[in-house]
């Protein structure tokens, strides 16, 4: 066509998919919220309690990401910055679980080392959460103050409840025990805290004795970072008494997302959960009276 505009044509990389380095961005006043991914396993259909493995597999199919492995867990984890400090919000499983360890390219994507991280909130201690901070028995982080939930602390540093634990909870023991040796500095909390000006955890305890959220606020916006209080698939369709096998008071889990659902989706709430499809950003919505999860806006804010 006379007059048309060409443009150069680039080769094809030569690297895989899996190599390209997810990275998502949001402003939340002041802050900027950097998604990062330490990579992804799939969780069998029948880790999902209070429902049969055939129902989740036909609720994923409904949704088009069933595979025969399971439902996929991404996990997400959380860069804060303001200027002035820079918070991680969880470090991933590190290679423990499925296909992870990608944080540390992640962060280099981003610019930047473990020891320009300031702190590092670990929402609970499940090793999807925490192997990312003693990969290797080292401490990775380290110039980073540790938040951590002090009943959390408790239970996973308990060895009469180790020796009474499943073997799949075995690791986020040994794990537990290493970030406890290697931050002797660990800032034990409990339930709500604010750890900075802007940034607030939120007591989520149901999933682990001391699960936690984190709270980003500034400039009349804000976002809620929810951790394992919701996942990919049966939630929140599903229902909230739909748990899942490593929750530890599935009663109280239960509750808490029979509190939280309803009204995260009145009020409109941005929400980051690390187990959602990257970048695990989203709100919760009242469809015709059925609660769904709604992917959020990040990418070409003004």
């Amino acid at each position: 066509m006379a007059g048309a505009q060409t443009f150069p044509v680039r080769a094809a990389s030569s690297q895989p998919a899996s190599a390209v380095t997810p990275l998502a961005q949001i402003k939340i006043g002041r802050f900027t919220v950097t998604a990062l991914s330490d990579g992804y396993a799939d969780m069998p259909y029948g880790y999902f309690p209070s429902r049969t493995p055939e129902q989740v597999e036909t609720a994923a199919k409904a949704q088009f990401t069933a595979r025969s492995s399971g439902v996929r867990f991404l996990f997400n984890q959380y860069l804060v910055e303001d200027g002035s400090s820079r918070i991680l919000i969880d470090a991933g499983p590190a290679g423990t679980l499925g296909q992870t360890g990608y944080l540390p390219q992640a962060l280099v994507a981003r610019g930047l080392s473990p020891d320009q991280i300031d702190a590092v909130i670990v929402t609970h201690m499940h090793q999807d959460h925490l192997g990312g901070l003693v990969t290797g028995g080292r401490r990775v982080f380290p110039n980073a103050e540790v938040y951590v939930d002090r009943r959390d602390i408790a239970h996973w540093t308990d060895a009469g409840k180790q020796a009474a634990a499943p073997d799949y909870l075995q690791a986020s023991f040994r794990l537990s025990a290493d970030l406890v040796r290697l931050y002797p500095k660990l800032q034990a909390t409990q339930g709500d805290h604010q750890i900075a000006r802007g940034v607030s955890l939120v007591d989520l305890a149901g999933h682990t004795p001391g699960h936690i959220g984190v709270r980003i606020e500034d400039g009349g916006q804000s976002l809620i970072m929810v951790s394992d209080m919701l996942f990919p698939v049966v939630h929140p369709a599903m229902g909230t008494d739909v748990n899942f096998l490593m929750e530890a008071d599935r009663p109280a889990a239960q509750a808490m997302r029979a509190r939280f659902f309803p009204r995260a989706a009145e009020e409109g709430v941005l929400i980051a959960a690390t187990h959602m499809p990257f970048p695990g950003l989203g709100r919760i919505v009242s469809d015709q009276g059925r609660l769904a999860w709604h992917v959020a806006d990040w990418a070409y804010q003004d």
